[in-house]
């Protein structure tokens, strides 16, 4: 939902709401502080099962059991590089790794939807601080809770993106599952090939729907083949690969869905903390790759109202991250983008 809080008209507290998936746009006026509104989320009517080691779960953690450990290649490859990191890496001096030449870096914000990454918040705002473009990534568990309820929770916990320069299209960690039987059954969350593509799918869409972004995905081409059927309808999500064995430290194999990388994992130790990353493109490619061609949804609102003929007047500072959402504050209000689970 997007709510807007409006401190004008003689000093009332106006409260305004839309929900993302209907048509219609709801509008309340009353005096009272923002209140929440569910958005729809398909899910079990069960609990969903807490994974047994979430903290030691992160960007390609399963990886080097069943295709080899990223090694570093005798030429690190071309492109803008950075880094991904979660709780495992601790306390990470970010304007030091700003200094050796990071240029972006994603951090661990969620898995499943009961953990959260105890780092997220001080990893997010530091590497923030020290200038790098970031964005946060969701550890998938398909088989304990639906797509849809993955990427909420994701969203409402640091996944969300605004069209600032500064931060990265969320990302969906999908790979081997760390909690299933050696076996492709066991590697594949117990789904079946189309199965699972619909689970990828839905919580794609969801992210979508909700940030106007296609959320970035990570994989690797031997899961991707096996579990997916090598799926190739996911061009719109741009593509993080891990290396493999059979990759003998070159160029890595794309999956059916796209013809090259955005992100490519090529090592797990190097210069910076964690693992060691290249964006495929310039450091002035990635900063447009960060703003997208399309608005975000504090913008399209903002649009939607008047922009600056509006009630709320002209934009003060920028966007900014808060619990749940972001916000934009205005001359004469502020706008919330928040995602609440029901």
């Amino acid at each position: 939902m997007i709510s807007v809080h409006d401190t004008g008209l003689a000093g009332a507290a106006r409260l305004r709401w839309s929900a993302f998936l209907g048509a219609a746009v709801a509008v309340l006026s009353l005096v009272a502080a923002p209140v929440a509104v569910a958005s729809p989320v398909a899910g079990p009517s069960v609990s969903p099962r807490v994974p047994a080691h979430p903290d030691a779960d992160f960007l390609g953690s399963t990886v080097a059991a069943h295709q080899g450990a990223a090694v570093s290649p005798l030429v690190v490859p071309a492109g803008t590089p950075g880094l991904d990191v979660s709780h495992y890496q601790g306390v990470i001096d970010w304007a030091a790794v700003a200094a050796g030449g990071a240029k972006f870096a994603y951090m661990k914000a969620s898995e499943g939807t009961t953990y959260l990454d105890p780092t997220f918040n001080s990893n997010y705002a530091g590497s923030a601080t020290a200038g790098l473009v970031r964005g946060a990534y969701h550890f998938a568990l398909p088989d304990v809770s639906s797509g849809a309820a993955q990427a909420m929770f994701f969203l409402a916990h640091g996944g969300g993106w605004v069209a600032d320069g500064r931060t990265l299209p969320p990302v969906l960690d999908i790979e081997y599952n760390p909690y299933g039987s050696a076996d492709w059954a066991g590697w594949c969350y117990g789904l079946s090939p189309a199965q699972m593509t619909a689970w990828i799918a839905e919580f794609a869409g969801t992210v979508h729907d909700r940030t106007n972004r296609w959320p970035v995905i990570y994989t690797t081409n031997g899961w991707w083949s096996n579990c997916t059927g090598n799926d190739a309808g996911f061009g719109n999500d741009p593509l993080w690969i891990a290396p493999s064995n059979s990759d003998a430290g070159g160029a890595p194999t794309i999956p059916a869905s796209w013809t090259a990388y955005t992100f490519f994992q090529y090592a797990t130790s190097g210069p910076f903390p964690g693992d060691q990353d290249v964006f495929n493109g310039t450091p002035g490619q990635l900063l447009a790759f960060a703003m997208g061609d399309t608005p975000d949804k504090i913008v399209e609102h903002y649009t939607a109202m008047g922009g600056s003929s509006s009630y709320l007047g002209k934009p003060s500072g920028g966007e900014y991250p808060i619990a749940g959402g972001w916000a934009q504050d205005y001359e004469h209000g502020t706008i919330y983008c928040l995602v609440k689970q029901r």
